[in-house]
């Protein structure tokens, strides 16, 4: 049962669980409303399920659909969850972003090279700290 007394369907638990997989966070299963229905229960429990495309697959496909419109804030969330998934590595978004310029515009593509030059920037700071908070226990 989720927190508003309603049940968690077979494919809300799918979803959510494809969600987590995809994104490496834990996400709850009860957030109210239909936008997240729609996006749990069908985005991420029928299409992110489907046979035919790994993970690696879906996430390169959307990594360019998100370079074309020039969404830098979203490819960030998705480079992040790649590199931390280990589907990509910094040098293969890298090569993706200067393949892309050629086919979606310089402009568009150089947006997904600096979501990714942000990422390695956030990820290089939060392991130096890590390293000084175990250095300092």
């Amino acid at each position: 049962m989720s927190d508003n007394g309603s049940p968690i369907t077979p494919e809300r638990e799918r979803g959510v669980a494809m969600m987590n997989q995809v994104y490496g966070w834990d996400m709850p299963s009860d957030v109210p409303g239909d936008f997240f229905a729609i996006t749990a229960d069908h985005l991420f429990a029928d299409i992110w399920t489907r046979p035919g495309l790994s993970l690696r697959d879906r996430r390169l496909l959307l990594l360019g659909a998100i370079a074309a419109q020039g969404q830098s804030d979203i490819a960030k969330i998705q480079i992040t969850a790649a590199l931390k998934n280990e589907e990509l590595t910094e040098q293969q978004v890298e090569e993706a972003a200067i393949f892309l310029c050629h086919y979606v515009g310089w402009p568009l593509g150089t947006g997904l090279n600096n979501a990714l030059i942000s990422v390695k920037s956030e990820r290089r700071k939060a392991a130096k700290a890590e390293k000084a908070a175990q250095q300092a226990e």
